[in-house]
């Protein structure tokens, strides 16, 4: 019987976004969202923050907010150093209703399966004028452009998993749930590539891409404030309220241990 050569396996694209940041267009973006995280979490106040998902990039580092938390939705491998406070579905956040001041989304909804359920939670655990920082992946960019063929080509360049959500498309959710975008942010307009050098050395496009197309960014950042009607706290008021927070803590904790 003649033998059969066998071919080899084409290489398995990274679909996991925690694996993807550890590579040079990943390190790229991770660097432009952590400068963004410190620069808006220093100046929100409150008690009570929470990151939902991806702990390789820690967004509340810079926050001034006594109680933390960042949630998984399965538990890390064995050996793992990253700080982990919960591991529960993110469909269903363990945490009374209106007691959180700072939730961090950064990647989740465009890896969920159910990101409009997400957001509702959001809302939920959100206290009034509370607010939700969220970080996606840009497709109208050269980096959407890329994936789009990339994919199709059986070699995506971003994570291949991922849905990406259009900055437009998100506003309108968030318009649902009386969610007011006050501030979006678009950053990282190097070329395409997992060259740690190239990218290193791409100021000049990224003075270009500020200048001339500002919406064109690889990455977005959208901060948005939960507006309840007919409430409006002042003074002492809510000042008693958030008082009343200090000691509030998850309704559960799924498998996970809090600090």
């Amino acid at each position: 019987m003649k033998e059969v050569k066998r071919l080899p396996l084409p290489q398995t694209p990274i679909i996991d976004l925690g694996d993807w940041l550890q590579q040079p267009a990943g390190a790229y973006i991770s660097a432009w969202e952590q400068t963004q995280f410190a620069g808006s979490t220093a100046d929100i106040f409150g008690f009570h923050a929470l990151q939902i998902g991806l702990p390789q990039l820690p967004a509340l580092t810079a926050s001034r907010m006594p109680h933390q938390w960042i949630s998984v939705s399965s538990m890390p491998a064995t050996g793992s150093q990253l700080k982990i406070s919960l591991v529960h579905d993110f469909a269903e956040l363990p945490f009374d209703s209106q007691s959180i001041d700072l939730v961090i989304l950064p990647h989740v909804l465009e890896f969920a399966a159910e990101p409009h359920q997400i957001l509702r939670e959001v809302e939920r655990v959100l206290i009034p004028e509370g607010r939700v920082i969220i970080t996606g992946l840009n497709r109208t960019s050269l980096w959407g452009l890329r994936q789009f063929f990339g994919k199709r080509t059986g070699h995506p360049f971003l994570p291949e998993e991922g849905e990406f959500i259009s900055p437009h498309r998100l506003k309108d959710w968030l318009k649902l749930l009386s969610m007011e975008v006050e501030e979006t942010r678009y950053g990282c307009y190097a070329l395409p590539v997992d060259s740690a050098q190239w990218l290193q050395n791409s100021g000049v496009m990224e003075g270009l891409g500020r200048r001339w197309w500002p919406r064109l960014g690889a990455v977005y950042m959208l901060e948005a404030v939960k507006r309840v009607r007919g409430m409006h706290l002042v003074g002492p008021a809510l000042k008693r309220k958030r008082l009343r927070r200090a000691h509030a803590v998850p309704v559960a904790n799924k498998g996970g241990q809090i600090e």
